[in-house]
């Protein structure tokens, strides 16, 4: 089953907004077995989404389209609809019952003919009932292939997928499934990990696909397969798991697309119970916004400071003017020192520090752009560490953060083991 996703609206294709819609429903889709073969923005024309409807015509089974149903004339998906499908528009009783109590009961004022052309919809379509709005969803077939319109606002979208349209196709489509396996690794490069498994990569079935996720100091590895047969495929994924598993154990953090650095940190504080505090210059409250976002942080995070000026680091964290003359505002020597303070201020079991320079210009040192200093102490010692990330700005703070969650794992693991 192959499906098409289009976005409508002028104000995607200039970046006004973000399409956040395809996203929710290109995984809803996939859930129920869909692949989807490609994700577009299209402008909101009748020409436009005409020549889109054409293209996908009987070459996918399924093509969702969102945006383009509001009452103004911008808004012509209706009737693009009704000139593909040589239909006219009539008024639906339900949706327009729906619409005037939304209205004139919820909203409180006298219901307006814009509004009560919101319950016009082609005569031959499905109406998708829109109970969180008042623009109904349409769903038409023609020849092999179905078309769906929905509203563009997410949470009317993401309602008639969920409670409308999903249960529709799964009545109407043979059952179908798409079986993933993300494997998250930590530490490890994507050339090298590439270079590791290339044997058993080499080995896979014809019918299992790889693909590798990279980000800062992560690699996610997503094995992929689809088919009819649920059980068979589940067990060849599996299969081919537990073969790669003895390959990537020194740098693999989880067996779930959840299962963040972040999140195993997090829970290897909770199970050892300690508590962790941070001072931060370059990473900027990223380190304490990780710690803090996960449910139950309460229970190891101390609580963080940001001290991002070197008066800051004097008078907030009592790192000495001279360690800061001596070595500059950017050395291990500072990151201990604000380690230490951050420690003594929380009275926390560990405390993490960052300092750096993550460009794209050198502030109040000297040391070449990209480079970060971090420091770890704790009842165990005290770690310091110098990197250079590079270039750009982004990519040094994000990796910085990344390497702070991969020395306290790796600290916890040591001396909890």
């Amino acid at each position: 089953m192959k499906a098409a996703i289009v976005t409508i609206g002028d104000e995607i294709l200039i970046g006004q907004i973000v399409d956040t819609n395809s996203a929710f429903i290109a995984k809803a889709l996939d859930d129920i077995g869909f692949q989807i073969v490609e994700m577009i923005s299209i402008s909101d024309t009748e020409k436009a989404i005409s020549e889109t409807m054409s293209r996908y015509q009987n070459q996918v089974d399924l093509v969702v389209m969102t945006g383009g149903l509001g009452p103004t004339k911008d808004d012509v998906t209706k009737k693009t609809f009704c000139s593909y499908f040589n239909d006219i528009l009539i008024s639906d009783s339900e949706v327009l019952k729906h619409v005037t109590a939304l209205i004139e009961d919820f909203y409180k004022r006298k219901i307006t003919q814009m509004n009560i052309d919101q319950a016009l919809v082609p005569s031959k379509a499905t109406v998708l009932f829109n109970k969180v709005g008042t623009a109904p969803g349409m769903l038409m077939k023609h020849e092999q292939t179905f078309f769906v319109s929905l509203p563009g606002v997410p949470y009317e979208m993401k309602y008639l997928v969920s409670e409308v349209l999903i249960p529709y196709l799964e009545q109407s489509f043979e059952p179908s499934y798409n079986i993933h396996q993300t494997l998250i690794t930590h530490g490890v490069g994507e050339s090298l990990l590439a270079e590791r498994i290339a044997d058993w990569e080499n080995d896979l079935p014809s019918y299992i696909h790889l693909a590798y996720l990279p980000s800062p100091r992560m690699v996610k590895l997503r094995l992929s397969t689809s088919g009819k047969d649920k059980v068979f495929l589940e067990d060849a994924i599996r299969e081919q798991v537990e073969k790669l598993l003895p390959l990537i154990k020194d740098c693999l953090i989880g067996l779930n697309e959840n299962e963040t650095i972040f999140k195993v940190v997090s829970d290897l504080l909770k199970e050892n119970n300690l508590t962790i505090a941070c001072a931060e210059s370059c990473t900027g409250g990223q380190i304490a916004k990780l710690l803090n976002e996960i449910p139950g942080a309460s229970a190891y995070f101390k609580g963080g400071v940001v001290a991002y000026a070197t008066d800051s680091k004097i008078d907030v964290l009592g790192v000495s003017e001279n360690t800061i003359n001596k070595n500059s505002v950017v050395s291990e020597q500072v990151a201990l020192e604000m380690a230490l303070g951050a420690k003594r201020l929380f009275k926390s079991d560990l405390a993490i520090a960052t300092t750096g320079n993550a460009g794209p210009s050198k502030g109040d040192s000297d040391v070449e752009v990209g480079t970060v200093c971090l420091a770890l102490v704790s009842k165990f010692g005290e770690k310091t560490f110098t990197f250079n990330f590079g270039q750009p700005r982004e990519k040094v703070i994000d990796s910085a953060v990344n390497k702070v969650f991969e020395i306290i794992r790796e600290e916890i693991i040591k001396n909890n083991s």
